[in-house]
C-alpha cells in the first residue's frame, strides 16, 4: 500500500484530500503545520510539525518510511526572524523562501527542492475527481444571456491573464472587467468590486488556473465563504475552469446556490 504524507497547512483541504484517500485505502499520515487544527483529523494518523523546521519534515517523512507527499492548505511565508537555525532550513529560506517570488514559482521551488531529497509529489487529482467542478451546470440555475456574453469577454481577458503569475480569479459585468484577482484573495475581490457594479446585470465570478500551473499545488478552489458572499454582494454566478477548480462542501454549496438563485457552472478552456 501506497504510504502518503500529506504536508497540511490551514484550511480545509487537507482535510478533504486525507478523508478522500482514507475512503480509497490509501495509509495517509497528516503532517499538521498548525496543531491548532489537530481536532479536525480524528479518524487520521497526525504528526504536528513546524514549517519552520525542514530537518523535522524530513526526520517524520523517513521515519514514517513515507515518499509520496501532498502540500495542501494555505502557509504562511515565513520572514527571516521567524526562521529556526537547523541547517536545511536556513539553505531553503536563503534559496526559496525569501526571494521575491509569485506564489506559483515559490511553490513550484519548493516543489523542486523536495524531489531532490528523494520525495513524489503524489497526484492526488487523479483520484479525488469528486472534489472539482465536472459538470457543465452544477446548480439548477443555469447562467443567463448577460452571463454566456459575460464569459465571452472573460475568455478573451483569460489568454492574457493567464501567463501571468498572479491570482486565479476575475470580475466582470457588462462585459467589462471590475477586477482581477491580487494578493487580496478571491472572497475580498468580490467586496471590491461590489462598488463598480452598474446596472443591465449582477456580475459573474470566473475562476481559472494559470498557464503552465501544478496540477498538484496552488489548484484554485471555491469554499462556502465565497458562494455566501456572491450572494451577498449580489452577483449572478461563478464560471470554474472545467477539472481544474476545486469546490469544498460541493453539496452544501450547490444546495445553497439553488437555494439563492446562483448558477455555478464549469467551462472548458481548451
Amino acid at each position: 500500500m501506497t504510504k502518503i504524507g500529506i504536508i497540511a497547512g490551514d484550511g480545509n483541504l487537507p482535510l478533504y484530500i486525507g478523508n478522500s484517500l482514507l475512503n480509497k485505502n490509501y495509509d495517509v499520515t497528516i503532517l499538521l503545520l498548525n496543531k491548532k487544527n489537530n481536532k479536525f483529523y480524528v479518524n487520521h494518523n497526525v504528526v504536528d510539525i513546524n514549517i519552520l523546521s525542514i530537518k523535522k519534515i524530513f526526520k517524520v517523512l523517513d521515519s514514517n518510511k513515507i515518499k509520496h507527499i501532498i502540500f495542501a492548505g494555505s502557509i504562511k511565508r515565513p520572514g527571516i526572524k521567524d526562521l529556526g537555525f537547523d541547517v536545511p532550513t536556513l539553505l531553503l529560506a536563503k534559496n526559496l523562501l525569501l526571494e521575491k517570488k509569485g506564489d506559483n514559482n515559490l511553490l513550484m521551488s519548493l516543489k523542486k527542492y523536495f524531489e531532490t531529497k528523494g520525495y513524489v509529489f503524489f497526484n492526488w487529482t487523479k483520484y479525488c475527481k469528486e472534489l472539482f467542478s465536472t459538470e457543465i451546470n452544477l446548480t439548477n440555475i443555469k447562467p443567463s444571456k448577460n452571463a454566456i456574453l459575460n464569459l465571452k469577454k472573460a475568455k478573451s481577458i483569460y489568454q492574457i491573464y493567464k501567463k501571468l503569475d498572479v491570482g486565479q480569479a476575475m470580475i466582470i459585468q457588462n462585459q467589462l472587467v471590475l477586477g482581477l484577482e491580487a494578493i487580496e484573495g478571491t472572497d475580498e475581490l468580490l467586496k471590491r468590486c461590489k462598488e463598480y457594479k452598474r446596472k443591465e446585470d449582477n456580475g459573474v465570478l470566473f475562476k481559472f488556473s494559470k498557464q503552465n500551473q501544478s496540477n498538484l499545488i496552488d489548484i484554485p478552489l471555491i469554499g462556502f465563504d465565497t458562494i455566501k458572499n456572491l450572494n451577498k454582494y449580489n452577483y449572478e454566478g461563478v464560471y470554474l475552469q472545467k477539472n481544474k477548480c476545486l469546490i469544498l462542501d460541493k453539496k452544501k454549496i450547490i444546495d445553497y446556490a439553488n437555494q439563492n438563485n446562483l448558477f455555478i457552472s464549469s467551462v472548458d478552456l481548451n
